[in-house]
């Protein structure tokens, strides 16, 4: 199996890449090892159900990303 490593900016190993054939190999091998991921739990689900509801309520809320990032520069200065 030929793994390739993936590393941040500090050379921390954050990755691996399998080839495919290894990949469909291991997936045949081992079913279980495309078991989904948990959903959300129900705490997120209620609090972006909220921040949805806030913006529907008062779109002016909303700002372009650029605006956000000229203010964030501003307050670093």
């Amino acid at each position: 199996m030929s793994l390739q490593y993936l590393s941040d900016e500090n050379g921390q190993i954050i990755a691996v890449q399998v080839p495919i054939t290894d990949w469909e190999m291991l997936r045949r091998k081992y079913p279980e090892i495309e078991a989904p991921a948990p959903g959300l739990p129900d705490w997120q689900k209620e609090l972006i159900d909220l921040r949805l509801k806030a913006i529907e309520e008062n779109p002016g809320r909303i700002l372009p990303v650029d605006s956000l990032l000229a203010e964030l520069d501003r307050n670093q200065e």
